[in-house]
């Protein structure tokens, strides 16, 4: 049977199995020292990001199947859905109310500054300029800056009488804010999101594109879900290791918020520096700006949910050195992302930003 002969070929998923048995037989003798955490932690780490990656693979089959915007949304919900699942899990697993702030402000660093980044170089040296459609980096930056205002900036000016109050408009809002935005997306302004410029696909008058009827839609959801549930048991253990290996070498937490965020964006990146080598400047927009925009939309709510049902701190406002960075990083991408093109000049300020955010995590 065909399905069972591609499952068959799920190594990766296969190995995740087999060093969550392992490890977890090893862990108590594992933690016991340093080089034994570090070990672990380097190990689950591989083989996270080896499942990971298997993600961008089952979504691309998907995103082939139904076409853009719905393919990038697909592998953007399916990384979110990975980072939520790992920031809840450490959340329960230690005390670190700034987490999930971390955790988001990195991935808006690595979505926008490090993968948009690199995509643009890549593609600028390849093809000179890429086009993409100009009304969807508009929407996305104007989501972007209306959902970090509210969740990231504004709480430093909420009196805590009215925390409680804030944080539930926060949650309906942002909900609201996704569901009506995703709406747009692939409904009303579907075209958006798309460039025609390169399109690949087959139409005829009506804008009935070639369906891929040889692509399994079951199988593929069945594998996602099952990558994120392997990842999610996985990242139960590596929260143990990632929380003593940083204790024992003197490092900032802020760097393990960073590994979470680098577990889920590596399926993006993957797909985003494929999409730059074809000439696929929208599909890297698409990725780029609509995961920092997913990320802050869906992982705020749900550690916010998280922390009141157990009764955990949570730290959303941003610190003054994370504010300078959102607010250049915005501010660039506003004046790099107006005239429909990238180069290699615009991918390049866009990785020195990202070199100077993991220079700040040391200091």
């Amino acid at each position: 049977m065909q399905i069972l002969r591609d499952f068959s070929k799920e190594y990766s998923l296969f190995l995740a199995i087999i060093t969550f048995f392992v490890i977890e037989q090893f862990e108590h003798t594992l933690v016991a020292t340093t080089g034994g955490n570090l070990l672990g932690f380097l190990i689950l780490f591989v083989v996270i990001i080896y499942a990971a990656v298997n993600v961008a693979h089952h979504a691309e089959m998907l995103a082939e199947k139904f076409g853009e915007p719905y393919g990038t949304l697909i592998l953007t919900f399916s990384a979110v859905v990975v980072e939520i699942v790992i920031i809840v899990i450490i959340m329960l697993h230690a005390d670190n109310p700034t987490l999930a702030r971390d955790t988001i402000y990195s991935a808006i660093m690595l979505d926008i500054n490090g993968l948009l980044g690199i995509a643009a170089i890549i593609g600028g040296i390849k093809y000179g300029e890429q086009p993409y459609n100009v009304d969807s980096s508009n929407s996305y930056l104007s989501m972007l800056l209306v959902a970090i205002g509210i969740a990231m900036v504004l709480p430093h000016f909420i009196d805590a009488e009215h925390h409680t109050m804030f944080v539930v408009f926060t949650v309906i809002t942002f909900l609201l804010l996704y569901v009506t935005f995703t709406r747009i997306q692939l409904k009303s302004h579907k075209y958006f999101f798309e460039y025609k410029g390169t399109a690949e696909e087959v139409c005829d008058d009506e804008e009935n594109c070639e369906s891929h009827g040889e692509i399994n839609t079951l199988y593929h959801v069945f594998a996602l879900v099952t990558y994120i549930i392997a990842i999610g048991a996985l990242a139960e253990i590596l929260s143990v290791f990632m929380g003593n290996t940083l204790s024992h070498l003197g490092l900032p937490l802020a760097i393990g918020a960073v590994g979470v965020a680098l577990i889920s964006a590596s399926p993006e990146l993957i797909v985003a520096v494929r999409a730059a080598l074809d000439n696929r400047m929208q599909t890297v927009i698409n990725i780029a700006l609509g995961a920092s925009l997913a990320t802050i939309l869906l992982t705020i709510p749900a550690v916010i949910l998280v922390s009141y049902f157990m009764g955990m701190d949570l730290q959303l406002a941003i610190s003054p050195i994370q504010g300078v960075m959102l607010g250049l990083t915005l501010l660039v991408s506003i004046v790099n992302f107006n005239d429909g093109e990238t180069n290699v000049l615009e991918g390049f300020l866009h990785v020195i930003l990202f070199v100077v955010f993991a220079f700040l995590l040391f200091v």
